[in-house]
């Protein structure tokens, strides 16, 4: 989207954003499921939005006083699935004929860990309703609770006057210039320094500071030093980020350097120590948590009592219940007071600062994780709560998701951070050297989306695992009889000869390395599509293949999203891609490449056929990198030629 000069009216930047927002969610509203319209299970589990079938487990009432019930997927557990703590759900049954019908109540996650979930019902009644169904499944629903929280943060920011909110607004959005504190720079000796600038940068920043971390740069080891620091001249900070993966791993890289965490909401990486800093788990373990339960089980039991007592009765169980809940609110508010008072982070992702226990708190800084993939609406949240915001991002990675092409067209997918960074350039600090890839790997994404600014750091830009071996390489599949087609159930593409062709080279290049090194050292290998149907194929040609059984756990097999945030000594990059009209589909989002392209540590192979992706200038400029600087291999039906 062009911005005019009047987008640069907070006013009107608001306005454009409320109305696309508005469009995504009317979009995402009518596509999604429908009780009269919905049929096709499968499709559904292909999709990763549905389980099915179901086993019911254990039923109870958790430490927040939420009754929750436990499920278990039984099939199909090999299929990645987006189910996540806040999402909002629907059970369905299916009938014999194969239709489904959906139960009306809604529900709510509050715990995923793998094939496990734990959802909110809102009584004992719905709990029997599941529990008595046959062939019951779930589908993640609508949800429309996120949607009111963004709608009613751009409101908020839009209406503010007079206080530090519209001030951030006019900073952020509009023309008033952004101011510094004076300090006396600080050194960081094991940091680079262009990381030891972004954190003097942060420190002197009174309204807004953005940390642009590229593909390998050390910006979470950036963050957390921001962090630690900011926190010996501030009593407490808040951390968000878009998704609770990102505010997981930020989270245990504070906690091991033993900064007292609060984490509002569920962790993703579940394990001992992300459990033990979560809110609900310091609840349950406070010393006044027991008499807590004890009340709310009495005021249970008396209300189970209603319409079965005589009047008398009834009145005598109404006082007894007043003090009850007068008591079970004081002792809340005051287990929750001690939790905020004792944490010197509170962390949770964007949407979840507007959880009703952030209700009224203030943070002197705010700390936004991953902002370029975080909708506007989402940091707008966050930012109520703060003083100052600190973003960390690249917004030449991965966007947010945006499934109205209309409302991205508006300018949806356009950052906060990216807007910032466009508008006030002062305020942003590049980091430059990259710890990961080996030069050769490194050096196009530097220069097509980094103006060159990259250099490897000398530890690792001759890294290697092989000798007289090419760290990156192309494998043209043109003159190979490979073609894409539709996935069965029509959801995403599928180049099966591509995927077995990739499993090939894959052993071929154990074979190269030898497999007992590969053990010994443990040497990790990555591959990588954008489809999420070859994803699944790919998974699925490992795992019937006896050769790879032993090397299992070092291999991962994602879509480009799936790999944000990750890397692995060897990656392999199917690109799925091969008709005649040259379509390419979201390969155009060039900023999904360049995440897939820069994961790897020592070895990048891509996988793909020329004919069709070179008639697009970035995967022409990228072949033509590949055969400059490293190997390319043509193969067809009978034989492999390589030039």
């Amino acid at each position: 989207m062009v911005e005019s000069k009047d987008s640069f009216s907070p006013g009107v930047c608001l306005k454009q954003q409320y109305d696309a927002l508005k469009m995504e969610y009317d979009y995402e509203r009518e596509t999604n499921f429908s009780l009269t319209e919905w049929r096709d299970v499968e499709k559904k589990i292909q999709q990763g939005v549905c389980w099915f079938p179901l086993s019911v487990g254990r039923n109870y009432y958790n430490s927040l006083n939420q009754y929750v019930v436990e499920l278990d997927r039984t099939e199909r557990q090999e299929i990645d699935h987006s189910f996540e703590y806040g999402k909002s759900i629907r059970f369905f049954t299916v009938s014999d004929s194969g239709t489904p019908k959906c139960f009306l109540f809604p529900s709510t996650v509050c715990y995923v860990q793998e094939n496990r979930m734990v959802v909110t019902l809102p009584s004992v009644s719905e709990y029997m309703q599941i529990s008595n169904a046959r062939n019951l499944g779930v589908l993640i629903g609508f949800d429309e609770t996120s949607y009111k929280m963004m709608f009613a943060a751009l409101r908020e920011v839009s209406t503010a006057k007079g206080n530090r909110l519209a001030e951030l607004r006019d900073i952020f959005l509009g023309n008033q210039p952004t101011q510094k504190r004076e300090l006396f720079p600080m050194r960081f000796p094991w940091l680079n320094t262009s990381q030891e600038r972004a954190i003097n940068k942060v420190l002197e920043a009174k309204e807004v500071e953005i940390v642009h971390g590229p593909p390998g740069t050390g910006k979470t080891t950036t963050l957390v030093e921001a962090i630690y620091e900011a926190l010996h001249r501030e009593n407490q900070v808040l951390v968000c980020a878009q998704s609770n993966m990102a505010v997981d791993w930020i989270s245990e890289k504070l906690v091991d350097r033993g900064v007292p965490v609060l984490r509002i909401g569920n962790p993703t990486r579940v394990n001992d120590k992300m459990l033990s800093f979560t809110y609900e788990q310091k609840f349950q373990s406070h010393p006044d948590y027991a008499e807590l339960w004890c009340i709310r089980k009495a005021i249970r039991e008396i209300l189970s009592y209603k319409g079965k007592a005589d009047k008398s009765a009834w009145n005598r169980n109404q006082n007894r219940l007043s003090g009850l809940r007068s008591r079970a609110t004081e002792l809340e508010l005051k287990i929750q007071n001690e939790l905020f008072d004792e944490a010197r982070v509170v962390a949770c992702t964007l949407v979840g600062a507007a959880n009703k226990v952030m209700a009224g708190r203030h943070f002197s800084t705010l700390f936004i994780d991953e902002a370029a993939q975080a909708l506007e609406a989402a940091c707008w949240i966050a930012i109520a709560h703060a003083n100052r915001v600190i973003f960390a991002g690249d917004h030449q990675q991965l966007p947010p998701t945006i499934k109205c092409p209309e409302a991205a067209k508006m300018g949806l997918d356009k950052t906060l951070m990216q807007k910032i960074a466009e508008r006030k350039p002062e305020v942003v600090s590049l980091l430059t050297v990259q710890y990961r890839m080996n030069q050769a790997i490194m050096r196009f994404s530097s220069e097509w989306f980094y103006q060159g600014k990259l250099k490897a750091a000398p530890e690792v830009e001759n890294r290697g695992i092989l000798a007289w071996d090419s760290p990156i390489e192309w494998v043209d599949t043109t003159a190979f009889d490979t073609s894409e087609s539709l996935s069965s159930y029509g959801v995403s593409r599928l180049n099966t000869k591509e995927a077995e062709l990739v499993i090939s080279q894959l052993k071929q290049y154990f074979e190269r390395i030898g497999t007992e090194r590969i053990l010994d050292e443990r040497i990790d290998f990555g591959v990588i599509s954008p489809y999420k149907a070859q994803v699944h194929y790919l998974r699925k040609l490992i795992k019937s293949d006896p050769f790879f059984r032993p090397f299992r756990k070092l291999i991962t097999i994602h879509t480009v999203d799936g790999f944000q945030g990750q890397e692995r000594d060897v990656v392999m990059i199917s690109l799925v891609r091969a008709n005649e009209n040259g379509q390419i589909g979201f390969l155009q989002d060039l900023r999904r490449m360049n995440v897939a392209i820069t994961r790897a540590k020592m070895k990048l192979v891509i996988i793909g056929n020329v004919d069709t992706l070179d008639r697009h200038r970035f995967y022409k400029g990228l072949y033509g990198y590949v055969a400059e600087v490293g190997k390319v291999v043509r193969l067809d039906s009978d034989k492999e030629n390589q030039t």
